[in-house]
């Protein structure tokens, strides 16, 4: 490290040399590691050159050049060995110190590349492990930190730098002139760099990190730049010690003295200036102990010497002085470190600090409860190096820091640490998945367990084993990390995966085992194809060999492909499948083919095979196309043209031949053979007909012939065709005749027959070559025109003059359709002779109403009349005889019978005839409305009648055709529906007693409503009185009793009179009392007999009749006992035990029977069911 300081503007440059590091500290406690070459640029705020520390076997020089202070590492050997504190627990400066004698320059200072913020044993304390991963870096130290910075590179002085240098050299001259160097002055500030260099700096000579050394075995040499000359390296140095302070004291010394031999030589050549440099040594283990250089003591008792060095010379020490340091408060413990823990608990440990010589009573641990608010509360105060918290949460983060207390105050604390008490061992994770494949890479993901809490950390362990290994699972992954991508696999291989979690408490069971597949490689390009025999004009034979490497797939399919040229510029697919050769045709003679193959598995595509080239040989070209003629041919001559054969045989043509065929014979002759595409034949004959032919040849030979060119010299178009003659067969067909024109050379081909309905939209209905033709399907009385042209092959002749032909008339046409009217429209349908007859007699009657069971409507479509009115219509309903109508569209065919199918068509009338009949029609009347049935009452009460009509079932299903309408008659005289549908009965329930009621009912069905009955009158009867309750006995002696019972109201009018019944023993019941009274009076009783009362109420009707209500229940009387106490009681105990007895014996009600019934078929059907669902079905 090469460091030059320029001390006027405070800004030292310190150039890291390649390979090795500078490790800072910055002002906000971070640390940063710059690796070299660089240069840092560096900022001293008091002007003081910084202690550089250096690796073992090396010490720092400081050399002045041009005002510039260099410091220098040299290799040396180890003269100092390490005291009796360990370099890294020497306590650091208190709280309260000076600015930094040396900080990072903040305009020029790049972010740090890495931060390093774990640092053990508090500010400045680096561990072990620290200082080794760094041990060829040199390290900068100030009082407070050790900041870690990058720097760009800092190469020129700006105006600032150069006045300060200017004001340097101004002093340095200004101090050779007045003292030459000789004393120091006492008042003045030794760490000013504008002082005599034979003071030190009294910045912290230490280590810079809190005043701990890096290493006791490191030699530290303080080096200042001297400008004076002459002095003797072994002259007498004195150091004094002064103002000493608890982490500092001020060292002062004179320059040494040069002998006076040195001065005695004028004559010779003056000797330049060598720079001195001074060390200072201390020794806390006595005078005679070993020294050394730049290490302060807290209240220690320190033996100091000074000795000069320049260049390689050393001088002696100066004598040892002896000074004692001040003790102060401890230095900042090193945060607490966890040694153990639970879910619950942290067992907290830490080391003492250096107690800068007053002991350490009493530690201050202190934490944020868990909360993360940053406000920190006491947890422990004692002298202990351990403390245990106990009742915290699982999983939770905790922060704690430490501060230590002696006589001389409290130390800061340490850096804050979190710590996090343990969870459960977390369950399996779930298998892992596949998130991609490769050729021999998997990449595998799984997820956290879901039981773990986010603050636990997790890791993770991925196994993995090979199919057929025989070595089982091996781990693969270990970290914390969710994916992961397993390398260096076997192609088309199964591995075997599994995952467990751990963390501090343990690790969990293993994942299920999954099984995946790499995917396999893409194979190696198949052998160069080869030709399998001989190569045709259109195919040719290839093969290949599979390619040597299959890529540990086996191959799926070969792939071949064509390309038509030399180049090969497209490639066309001819070929996919699995075999190993392929028959390539379609191609073209004589053309040069490229192929080459490929082939294809599971993993992909392999590369192209070479390319083989192939040439096929050529062939005679392919037929011509029929020469044509140019121009119209002439009487003796014609002149043709050509083109080239569509396919040339793979060779160019260069020749063409030209035959003839005569008119007469088949023999053929040449006219032409040259390289032109056409050609002038002559020697023809006027009005015949030859054929021509062509055909091309190449380098192989000539080609086919082609087809046949029939040419007729010097015809002409036919002439005008005379009119034609038309006769009519019959009224849809008419025969045309004509006659053959003139040809003029050239016979008649065809003869084109326009016919039409109009002169100017005729169209071609024949061609041919007859010379008459038979126009038919045509419609009677119709005009129609006509005409007729000639045609050969020189031309189309003109058309004849058009003819007039009219068809005569003839018998309507069928009746296309005929449709059923409506019932709607039957209803309005009405005869108009029936209309008059109503008008003449002066009363205007509604139209007729036609019954769809007797009658049916129709209406049909009028036909074509064919020119000839139609006069009538002729109905024929197949057995009945015909109905003749007018011309009209619509009739009703009455006196039908119902329900009955008809067989229905219709044919037209004219003068001239009967039409043809149409197609027939099924028709049916529908059946007749039913009758209304009788009406009965079979059942009745003073609120209900039950009504009954008809023959069956009292309830039917309700598709029954037949229905039945009830109604009866309101108060208002209307009637009103009680009942629609089926059944045969029906109940008509809330009715008044004793009044009458009109019914009546109507049956329908399909057919429609029949009519209503007669008027049906039923009465209900009048309602008996209510039951009364059971008598009530009260005995007045042995002989008689008094019986009472609850008295009615009257009923709409009439009086109610009661009825008592007496039985005596097993007798019959006998009237005791009948009357109005509602108490009866009972002597006469026979002792020791039981009697038993009932009641019921009598209505009296006013027609003199009475109604009788039922009895109430039984009331009975035991004898007295001979006991007169409890007479009384006995008495009204045996009537109501006679009365409860009575009730039971009553006999059940018809509603009563048919619950019990009902509920004993429902007990039996569930013990059916279980016995099924139990024994059956189980």
């Amino acid at each position: 490290i090469d460091l030059k300081c320029f001390v006027s503007s405070q800004v030292i440059l310190v150039q890291v040399n390649p390979g090795e590091a500078f490790t800072i500290r910055r002002e906000d406690g971070q640390y940063q590691c710059i690796t070299g070459p660089a240069q840092v640029p560096m900022m001293s705020p008091n002007g003081s050159v910084p202690p550089i520390y250096v690796p073992p076997g090396y010490v720092s020089q400081i050399i002045e050049e041009n005002g510039v202070r260099r410091v220098l590492v040299l290799p040396q050997q180890p003269d100092f060995h390490p005291g009796g504190h360990s370099p890294l627990h020497h306590p650091p400066p208190p709280p309260h110190a000076h600015l930094p004698a040396f900080i990072p320059h903040p305009a020029m200072m790049p972010p740090p590349p890495h931060l390093y913020t774990g640092i053990a044993g508090g500010v400045g304390d680096l561990s072990s492990q620290y200082i080794s991963q760094y041990h060829p870096a040199q390290f900068f130290s100030d009082q407070d930190s050790l900041s870690q910075h990058g720097r760009p590179s800092f190469v020129h002085r700006d105006d600032r730098a150069s006045k300060a240098h200017e004001r340097l050299q101004k002093k340095v001259k200004e101090r050779q002139g007045v003292g030459g160097g000789g004393g120091q002055v006492k008042d003045s500030p030794p760490p000013s760099p504008r002082k005599s260099c034979n003071s030190p700096p009294t910045v912290d000579i230490q280590n810079g990190i809190g005043g701990k050394a890096l290493d006791a075995e490191h030699r530290h040499v303080v080096a200042c730049s001297d400008k004076q000359t002459g002095k003797e390296k072994n002259g007498e140095l004195k150091g004094e010690v002064s103002d000493i302070q608890a982490r500092e004291a001020v060292v002062n010394w004179s320059d040494p003295t040069r002998p006076e031999s040195e001065n005695t030589t004028t004559e010779e050549e003056p000797v330049l200036p060598e720079p001195l440099s001074y060390e200072i040594s201390i020794s806390i283990t006595g005078k005679d102990g070993k020294y050394q250089s730049k290490y302060r003591y807290v209240l220690k008792s320190c033996f100091l010497q000074v000795q000069a060095m320049c260049t390689s010379l050393l001088g002696s020490p100066s004598e040892a002085v002896s000074f004692t340091t001040l003790s102060c408060e401890p230095d900042p413990p090193g945060p607490p470190r966890k040694s153990s823990g639970t879910k619950n608990s942290l067992t907290l440990q830490w080391k003492a600090p250096c107690d800068n010589g007053s002991k350490i009573k009493n530690y201050n641990l202190q934490w944020d409860e868990g909360k993360g608010t940053g406000v920190f509360e006491q947890c422990y105060y004692g002298p202990q190096k351990q403390y245990r918290v106990t009742k915290l949460s699982p999983a939770s983060r905790y922060s704690f820091r430490l501060a230590a207390k002696n006589d001389m105050g409290v130390s800061e604390f340490s850096e804050v640490v979190d710590l996090f008490t343990s969870c459960s061992v977390p369950l399996p994770p779930f298998p892992p998945e596949l998130e991609m494949a490769g050729v021999t890479w998997l990449c595998l993901k799984w997820q956290r367990p879901s039981s773990s809490p986010k603050e636990d950390d997790i890791y993770y362990i991925l196994e993995m084993e090979e199919e057929d290994s025989g070595y089982g699972f091996q781990p693969s992954y270990d970290g914390d990390e969710l994916s992961f991508t397993v390398r260096n696999l076997h192609r088309s291989s199964k591995y075997k995966f599994r995952v467990a979690a751990y963390n501090s408490e343990g690790k969990s069971n293993p994942s299920q085992v999954v099984e995946f597949i790499t995917k396999p490689d893409r194979p190696s390009c198949p052998c160069r194809p080869v030709i399998r025999g001989r190569v045709q004009p259109d195919s040719f034979k290839m093969a290949w060999e599979p390619p040597k490497e299959n890529g540990g797939a086996e191959i799926t399919k070969y792939v071949v492909e064509l390309s038509e040229g030399v180049t090969g510029a497209s490639w066309e697919l001819v070929y996919s499948g699995s075999a190993l050769e392929h028959v390539c045709g379609g191609l073209k003679p004589g053309c040069s083919y490229r192929t080459r193959v490929y082939c294809m598995s599971e993993g992909g595509q392999s590369p192209l095979s070479e390319t083989l080239q192939v040439q096929t040989p050529a062939v005679p070209p392919g037929p011509c196309q029929p020469p044509r003629l140019v121009g119209k041919p002439k009487a003796r001559e014609v002149q043709l043209r050509w083109g080239p054969p569509h396919i040339d045989g793979g060779s160019p043509v260069t020749c063409f031949s030209v035959e003839v065929i005569g008119p007469q014979s088949d023999e053929s002759r040449e006219v032409y053979q040259g390289p032109e595409l056409d050609c002038t034949v002559g020697g023809l004959s006027p009005g015949r007909t030859y054929g021509f032919r062509l055909k091309a040849a190449n380098k192989a030979g000539f080609g086919p012939l082609s087809e046949r060119c029939e040419v007729t010299t010097g015809p002409g178009a036919p002439e005008q065709c005379k009119a034609p003659s038309t006769t009519c067969k019959s009224p849809s067909c008419v025969v045309v005749s004509w006659e053959a024109p003139p040809c003029n050379g050239a016979p008649v081909t065809e003869f084109r027959l326009e016919w039409g309905a109009a002169e100017g939209s005729m169209q071609v209905c024949y061609s041919g070559a007859g010379l008459s033709h038979e126009m038919k399907g045509l419609l009677p009385a119709t005009n129609y025109f006509c005409r007729v042209q000639a045609v050969n092959v020189a031309g189309v002749g003109p058309y004849s003059e058009a003819v007039l032909c009219q068809t005569p008339c003839s018998v309507p046409a069928a009746v296309s359709n005929i449709y059923l009217l409506k019932e709607s429209e039957l209803q309005r349908y009405g005869s108009p002779v029936d209309a008059d007859e109503d008008e003449e007699g002066g009363v205007i009657h509604p139209p007729l109403a036609f019954s769809p069971s007797t009658c049916l409507g129709i209406c049909w479509d009028a036909p074509c009349d064919h020119g000839s009115e139609i006069t009538s219509y002729l109905i024929d309903l197949g057995e009945k005889q015909p109905i003749v109508v007018g011309p009209v569209t619509k009739y009703v065919i009455q006196n039908l019978q119902p329900d009955t199918s008809y067989r229905i068509r219709i044919q037209a009338q004219n003068s001239l005839g009967t039409g043809a009949f149409s197609h027939t029609f099924k028709l049916k009347t529908k059946p007749l409305p039913p009758q209304p049935p009788r009406l009965e009452c079979t059942a009745f009460s003073h609120q209900t009648l039950r009504l009954k009509w008809g023959d069956g079932p009292a309830k039917t299903a309700a598709s029954d055709t037949l229905q039945s309408h009830l109604q009866m008659e309101d108060k208002n005289g209307r009637f009103i529906s009680l009942y629609k549908g089926p059944c045969h009965t029906h109940k008509v329930q809330r009715l008044n007693e004793s009044t009458s009621y009109t019914f009546r009912i109507q049956a329908f069905n399909e057919a429609g409503e029949g009519p209503f009955s007669s008027v049906y009158t039923f009465t209900t009867p009048r309602s008996p009185p209510a039951p009364l309750k059971a008598p009530k006995l009260e005995r007045l002696d042995d002989n008689s009793c008094e019986v009472t019972w609850e008295s009615l109201s009257h009923m709409k009018g009439d009086p109610i009179s009661y009825s008592l019944q007496c039985m005596m023993g097993n007798t019959e019941f006998k009237q005791a009392y009948k009357g109005s009274a509602t108490s009866f009076l009972v002597q006469n009783l026979q002792a020791n007999s039981d009697y038993r009362f009932r009641v019921c109420a009598i209505r009296q009707c006013q027609d003199a009749t009475e109604l009788s209500g039922p009895y109430s229940p039984t009331v009975t009387l035991t004898p007295q006992r001979s006991e007169t106490v409890q007479s009384g009681g006995a008495a009204g105990s045996g009537s109501r035990t006679g009365t409860e007895s009575n009730r039971t014996r009553q006999s059940l009600t018809d509603e009563q029977c048919a619950f019990l019934l009902l509920m004993v078929f429902a007990v039996i059907a569930i013990l059916i069911a279980f016995v099924i669902q139990y024994f059956v079905i189980k």
